[in-house]
This record gives structure tokens, C-alpha cells and sequence, in this order.
């Protein structure tokens, strides 16, 4: 495939994208333009190598997978997780027909789940709130059991939980995410990129 051509199907793949109320609506309302999508690129796979078409999956469908999903916690996801599925297909060029494609999306790929992938970036959200990293109006919203006049002595507190009881309904997902991951790694010390990987690791763990 030469230069031209792939210029104009990268147009064509980021030209389904469009703005709402300064949000970007891609897979997530759009579902089936993301398959679409796909399709084009399966016509063209045998013309890239596998690095290539991993990159174009991942600008063009996982990418948008990933945008703005903590919106859906708590949703159904089977779309989502069928749209991951023919992504999977796409990059390790697999068909419909070809069995083990759990294994190539977790094992090969290292890919999440969509109710995971989700899980994974409110945890991350949660972790930023908690280290001055996010904006004060998040930072705000989520509060340390330890760290609350009258609950210090609870077994939540010691276990680096979050108050679920005071939390508001919009961060109530998130909190709930934390708090299901394991003491240590709640209590962690480590830099965003470490408790990244940690995080991963620790869901990937749970298959």
C-alpha cells in the first residue's frame, strides 16, 4: 500500500468521529461505523504489516473504546465487546471461524475486557484523585474512609477503602472500583505508571 493510499484510509476511518456538547461521540454511540471501519481494514491487511494495522486498530477502535468509557459503569457492554472481538480479528488477522480468540485478545494481544477496560481507567481516576493529580472538583469527591472523623477505626479504613456512604451518585462507580482491589495495591506507593501495570496485572489476574 503505498503513502497516498493509506493517507486516504486514515481519512476515511477519522472522518465517522463527531462533536457533541465538546464531547467526541465515536464508538460508543457508533457502533456500527466502527465495524465499518473494520471492514475496511480487513480489506487491506494483507497489504500491512502487523505492526501497521495494530497501530490503525488501536487510533481508530480501541482508542475510542477507551474515550470516555467510565460513562459506562454499571452499563451493558456486549456491543462494545463484540466490536473488541472483530478488532482482535482484524490485527491477528483470524476469521469468524477460528477458534481461541480469548486467548489471542488476552494472552497475545494483552488485551482487557470491555467491563476490565473499564474498571482500569476508573481505578486510574480514582488514583489521580488521590494523588493531586486531578482537578480539585474531582479530588474532592472521593474521600478516604481513614480520613473521615468517626471511621478510623473500621476495617475499611486500614484497607485504604473509599466512603461509599457519603460519596455522591455520579462517583459512586468509581469508588466501588476501588475498593475492590486488594490492600496493597490501594495503599500503594508507586508512580501512575507502575500502579498502571500493577492495576492491569491485578485484573488480568481475575480471568
Amino acid at each position: 500500500m503505498t503513502s497516498s493510499q493509506l493517507q486516504k484510509l486514515c481519512e476515511s476511518l477519522a472522518s465517522s468521529s463527531h462533536r457533541t456538547c465538546g464531547w467526541i461521540n465515536t464508538s460508543l454511540l457508533s457502533v456500527p461505523s466502527d465495524f465499518f471501519q473494520l471492514r475496511q481494514l480487513r480489506r487491506v491487511r494483507r497489504s500491512l504489516d502487523d505492526a501497521s494495522v495494530a497501530t490503525l486498530v488501536h487510533a481508530f477502535v480501541t482508542s475510542r473504546v477507551d474515550y470516555c468509557n467510565c460513562l459506562l459503569a454499571g452499563a451493558t457492554k456486549d456491543k462494545l465487546q463484540l466490536l473488541m472481538n472483530a478488532a482482535a480479528r482484524v490485527v491477528s488477522d483470524t476469521h469468524k471461524c477460528d477458534r481461541g480468540l480469548t486467548n489471542i485478545r488476552r494472552n497475545d494481544l494483552h488485551w482487557l475486557d470491555v467491563p476490565e477496560r473499564v474498571t482500569f481507567r476508573l481505578c486510574v481516576m480514582v488514583y489521580k484523585c488521590l494523588h493531586d493529580m486531578a482537578p480539585p472538583y474531582l479530588s474532592e469527591l472521593c474521600r478516604r474512609t481513614c480520613n473521615i472523623e468517626g471511621r478510623r477505626q473500621l476495617r475499611s479504613a486500614t484497607r485504604g477503602d473509599l466512603d461509599l456512604l457519603r460519596c455522591r451518585p455520579s462517583t459512586c462507580a468509581g469508588a466501588a472500583a476501588w475498593n475492590s482491589l486488594r490492600e496493597r495495591l490501594k495503599n500503594s506507593t508507586s508512580t501512575i505508571e507502575q500502579f498502571r501495570r500493577l492495576l492491569k496485572s491485578f485484573l488480568f489476574s481475575s480471568y
